[in-house]
Parts: structure tokens; C-alpha cells; sequence
């Protein structure tokens, strides 16, 4: 029986990575949130692999938590193992990757949720969407009890009309045998959201006990973790160690053997998967050349045995997977506790979505997460955060809040989605930012918190520690460009050793530290006037040294790309009205609806002599 539950200003549904987000960031701006998940112990559940960061990833969590987010803080807290990835490269690709203990985060995330003001948590599944006859969102769960809101965010991930493949086997269902939501999906093809199917998968879960260890490599921690929340005081601790092995000829040889037998190769999914991320048999067809693969072991938790299987994505029947697993060296006695499997679900268009993540055509409704065609906890988090301020600046009536390309790796993110679409799950990289070089991991606090300030998602107390630490990098900075550094036999010696140039006088500071083989280390015994700050002022001041030439080069072309960025596009603009524009252009940019110029410029499909018509077309119409 149905009946009238509640009315709220915001209503999330999901309380996965995104869905944690974005009802968080709402709550905290003051808005009354609900949080739907059809199953409250599996809040912030890792159905993939039990980390979080990575090559570019991390990027997007230390730009969480800039903005005033929740996943670096759990992070930090339920970390088992810290790496910074690509140390050996510049800082542009320096990224923080932690192995987590994925119960205790979700009890964490669920902990933090419960607790927060303004929020509450359901455990319901929403079976109906669609509008009142007061213009509001109408939401109704299984049980009948119905809700209502201006703002809905559906941050769905790999529920929305989950289907799970092994092999032959195929049933409903979400990921880690979780109920799938496909009432909701059908009601989401009621109201005409374009919906397509994607895919992803996951790898087999092992007994530690049935590994031999002793003939793996070991992978250790950091020898001194870094952690992803600028609010950590404490630096993390390692508490254990991930292994790596490689498959071999045998294993090459099951998987050609038993190729039949999967389900994407027999033709029973039909959803698209990620390219960068792709199943152990795809792999093994995609490389024929390619004689073995990298098979990382990384543990699932302190108070579990399971050991998660990172790069051996599989939907091969569970016997295979066994048969495969244990031509593997130190697999060979593997016993599996969690098969392996494929998930199709349902997603949207992102081109249906404004940069703010609210969709074109309904008014109210927002996208976050895998349900905008993404894959990954990270970007999923990110998208949350936007949507979950978005949807709380709608309801109290302020403008949305957009990052473009140029202040982070989220603006990156989004904009590819809303712009460019994808065609398969999008996943975040280095190379996708063409201003990477200023949008670093170390930096993003010094790019994002006033902005976090600003919407109010950053307290007083963290936004003056701030301010005290930008103080100090600028002090530093003038500090090493007025200092001067007495020419020794001590500092000759050093600057012959790092084979660098030797000096005839002495030198300001700034100036040694502009070499590739010098650093604040190197110089400390030269540096008498030094001051006792944290070691991240001289990591910023030592960066902004080294990379300054190429550092104004970027600023230049952000400087231009904001220029065509600040040229607003009406959202009732008739394209196909504009003489001169290319039938394609006409119909790309009618679809998309750019809000910006600069966005325009970057729709597949409009080229620069588009872009000409259309910036005389706005200034013949004064606009």
C-alpha cells in the first residue's frame, strides 16, 4: 500500500562512492537529503579492486578533499598499504595509490553518513520516478512509502538492470550479488532518458592460505606514506605487503582453449567494456604476441583472508578460471572464494548532461557516478561531490558550480563526459588534462580549498591553516630568490658529485634549486637561514622553480582557453539558424548545447571555421 512518506530538498540514489559524495556535500550546505541504498552494509562497498587512487586517480582524491569531500579522510583511515606511483617521473604523474581494508571503509563511510546533520539513510529500493502534479520529483520505493524532492541524483553505479555472466550462467542481479534495480530502470525509459548498456568486471578472490608465497615478488609500502587528506596530521602506516606474479604459456594456452566459453566471445553480453581495463581473456586475444602478463595480489583487509586478483578480470566459467588461475607460479594450489564474474548495467548518455551534471531536458535531475558512463570509485566520487553541491545550490537558488579543464582533473572529467561523450567506460588519465603539469596532486589544495571555502564546504579552522601554509610557500619562494649561497670547496664537491655545472661566485638559492640534480636536501648543510616549516612548503617552492618556464607557458594557455570559456552560449540558441555553420556542427552542437564557446571548440564534430561563424554570429547579435 502506498503511502506519503516524507518531502526533502535533495533525494540520492545510491550510496555507493558517488552517492556518498553527493549526499554528504548536500547535507552540509544545509540542505534536508535522503540517501537510498538497497542494502546499508554495502555503503562505500569495493565490489572492484580494495584501493583507492592511482595513476591519475589520486589527482581526483586529493581534489576531493580540497573541495571539502569525504573519501581522502576514509582513506587515510582505512588504509593498509601507501604508494606514491611514478616517482621516477616529473611531479605531473606523481601519484598516491593506497591499499585499503574495504569492510573497514565502508564502516566508516556508513558511520560518517548516519552521523551527518540534515541526512538520512534508507534501506529501500526506488522502483518509480517521475513528476508530480506540483512539478516536484515523485520518488516510490518497493514498499510502497513515497517521497518527494526538487533535486534527485541518481548515482546508480552497476545496479541499474544488473545482469552478472559466468560463463554460461547468467541472472539478475547487482555487483557482489547484491538485488539488482530494474524497476527503476524501466522507469527511467518511461521519462526517456537515453539509457545504453556498458559492462565491467572483476577478478577472482583467493584464500591467502592456498598461496606460495615464497616464490612471489614482494611489494612493499612507502618507507613514508603520504596521505590523501590534507586534514591528516598523523602520516598513514603500512601494515602489509601486495605480491607480484605472471602468467605464462600454460595459462595463455587454457584461456585460447576455453575462448568458447565466454560470454563475451560467445555473444551473450552485448554491453561495451572498458577499454583500459579489459577482461584476462580479452587481453590474451587482444595480445597474441604478448608471451605473459603482471598479476599483482593485493590484500582485501586486515581481518580477512582474501586476497583480490588485480589484472585478472575474467567471465570464463568458474572452472576455468580455477584451471587458469593455477598455471600461475605460487597459484598452483589457488582455492577460489569469490568467482570471478562480468556485470552489465544500464548507464546514460553524458551528452545528456550540463557541465553541472544536471540533465538538459529535466529540470532537477542529476547524473553522478558509473550511471554517467564512468568506471572507477574515484571518478565516481568526484562526479558525487559535484552533483551533491549542484543540486544543493539549485534548491537554494545560486548558480551552478562548474570546474573547467584548467582548475583540476574533476573539470577534466566532466567536461570530457558532457562534451565529448564516451563510448565506452570513461576512465581518468594524466594524458587526458592538457594542463597537467599545473594540475599536480601536491598542488590541489592550493587550487581548489578557496573555492571549497567559498561554496562552504571548508570550515573556518582549515580554510586559516590554509592560508597560513600559502603565507609560508610565499615567504619561501622570496626567501630562496634573495638568498645567496656562499661559494665553497664543501658545495663545488656536491655540485661535481650530482654532475651539474660548477660555480665560479656564489649564488641565490632560487638558482641552485632550478637544477634537475639539486635539491633542499642536497643543499641543508649550505642553507644556514632555512625556517622550520613542513616539508610540503619546500616540495611547492622547489616544483614552482623547476618547472617555471613551462609553468608560464601553461598559464598563457589557460589565460587564452578561459577567454573563449567566459563567452557564454544561451541555452536557447537556435543552431540551426546560423548561417554559414556545417550541417554536423548544426546538429552536434543542438544536441550537446554548450554552455560556453571554449566548450563549443571542443564538440567532436566542430571545427575552428564553425567556431569563427559562430563567435561573429554572437557578435553581430551583441551577445
Amino acid at each position: 500500500m502506498e503511502y506519503f512518506a516524507k518531502q526533502y530538498d535533495v533525494a540520492v540514489i545510491g550510496a555507493g562512492h558517488a552517492g556518498i559524495e553527493a549526499s554528504l556535500a548536500a547535507a552540509r550546505l544545509g540542505c534536508s537529503v535522503v540517501v537510498f541504498t538497497v542494502q546499508l552494509d554495502w555503503i562505500g562497498n569495493m565490489p572492484c579492486n580494495p584501493s583507492i587512487g592511482g595513476t591519475s586517480k589520486g589527482h581526483l582524491v586529493r581534489e576531493i578533499d580540497a573541495l571539502g569531500g569525504e573519501m581522502g579522510r576514509a582513506a587515510d583511515k582505512t588504509q593498509i598499504q601507501s604508494r606514491m606511483l611514478n616517482r621516477g617521473k616529473g611531479p605531473a604523474v606523481h601519484s598516491l595509490r593506497a591499499q585499503i581494508d574495504r569492510r573497514e571503509y565502508a564502516k566508516v563511510m556508513k558511520h560518517t553518513l548516519e552521523q551527518q546533520s540534515n541526512l538520512d539513510v534508507k534501506q529501500a529500493e526506488v522502483v518509480d520516478l517521475c513528476r508530480n502534479e506540483q512539478g516536484l520529483w515523485q520518488l516510490t520505493t518497493q514498499m510502497g512509502a513515497i517521497y518527494t524532492v526538487p533535486c534527485v541524483i541518481l548515482a546508480t553505479g552497476t545496479f541499474l538492470g544488473g545482469r552478472v555472466y559466468v560463463g554460461d550462467v547468467s541472472y539478475a542481479s547487482g555487483p557482489d550479488g547484491m538485488f539488482p534495480a530494474t524497476a527503476l530502470s524501466e522507469a527511467l525509459k518511461r521519462l526517456q532518458i537515453p539509457l545504453r548498456r556498458f559492462k565491467t568486471g572483476t577478478p577472482a578472490r583467493v584464500n591467502r592460505r592456498s598461496v606460495d608465497f615464497s616464490t612471489l615478488e614482494v611489494q612493499k609500502g612507502d618507507e613514508h606514506p603520504v596521505p590523501f587528506s590534507f586534514e591528516t596530521a598523523d602520516p598513514p602506516e603500512n601494515k602489509a605487503d601486495c605480491y607480484i606474479t605472471y602468467t605464462n604459456a600454460d595459462t595463455k594456452r587454457v584461456i585460447l582453449e576455453n575462448i568458447h566459453t565466454s560470454p563475451l566471445y560467445s555473444g551473450k553480453i552485448h554491453g561495451v567494456g572498458p577499454r583500459y581495463c579489459p577482461s584476462f581473456e580479452d587481453k590474451i586475444m587482444r595480445f597474441p604476441d604478448k608471451t605473459r602478463h603482471l598479476l599483482f595480489l593485493e590484500p582485501c583487509g586486515l581481518d580477512t583472508e582474501e586476497m583480490y586478483l588485480q589484472g585478472m578480470s575474467s567471465s570464463l566459467p568458474e572452472s576455468v578460471q580455477l584451471q587458469f588461475l593455477r598455471t600461475i607460479e605460487g597459484l598452483e594450489h589457488v582455492e577460489i572464494m569469490r568467482t570471478a564474474y562480468a556485470i552489465e548495467y544500464d548507464c546514460v548518455d553524458p551528452l545528456a548532461l550540463k557541465a553541472s551534471l544536471e540533465f538538459l531536458d529535466f529540470d532537477g535531475l542529476f547524473g553522478a557516478g558509473q550511471f554517467n558512463g564512468s568506471s572507477g570509485y574515484e571518478e565516481a566520487a568526484a562526479q558525487g561531490l559535484i552533483a551533491g553541491i549542484n543540486a544543493a545550490r539549485k534548491v537554494q537558488g545560486k548558480p551552478a558550480f562548474i570546474l573547467d579543464r584548467a582548475s583540476s582533473y574533476i573539470g577534466t572529467l566532466i567536461d570530457d563526459l558532457v562534451t565529448k561523450g564516451c563510448s565506452d567506460p570513461y576512465r581518468m588519465m594524466t594524458s587526458r588534462s592538457e594542463y597537467r603539469l599545473l594540475l599536480r596532486q601536491d598542488n590541489a589544495d592550493l587550487r581548489l580549498t578557496p573555492l571549497g571555502y567559498e561554496i562552504g564546504l571548508i570550515s573556518e579552522a582549515r580554510y586559516a591553516r590554509f592560508q597560513e601554509k600559502t603565507a609560508q610557500i610565499a615567504a619561501e619562494r622570496r626567501r630562496a630568490e634573495e638568498t645567496t649561497i656562499p661559494l665553497t670547496d664543501a658545495l663545488q664537491a656536491l655540485l661535481v658529485s650530482r654532475e651539474t655545472s660548477p660555480l665560479k661566485n656564489g649564488v641565490k638559492l632560487a638558482e641552485l634549486l632550478k637544477r634537475p640534480q639539486i635539491d633542499y636536501a642536497a643543499l641543508a648543510p649550505f642553507d644556514s637561514t632555512r625556517p622550520d616549516w613542513p616539508s610540503e612548503i619546500f616540495e611547492q617552492v622547489e616544483i614552482e622553480l623547476k618547472y617555471d618556464g613551462y609553468i608560464r607557458r601553461q598559464q598563457a594557455q589557460i589565460h587564452e582557453m578561459r577567454r573563449l570559456e567566459n563567452k557564454r552560449l544561451p541555452e536557447t540558441l537556435r543552431y540551426d539558424q546560423i548561417e554559414g555553420l556545417r550541417l554536423e556542427a548544426r546538429e552536434k552542437l543542438g544536441k550537446i548545447r554548450p554552455q560556453s564557446v571554449g566548450q563549443a571548440s571542443r564538440i567532436s564534430g566542430v571545427s575552428p571555421a564553425d567556431i569563427s561563424v559562430l563567435l561573429v554570429y554572437l557578435a553581430k547579435e551583441g551577445m
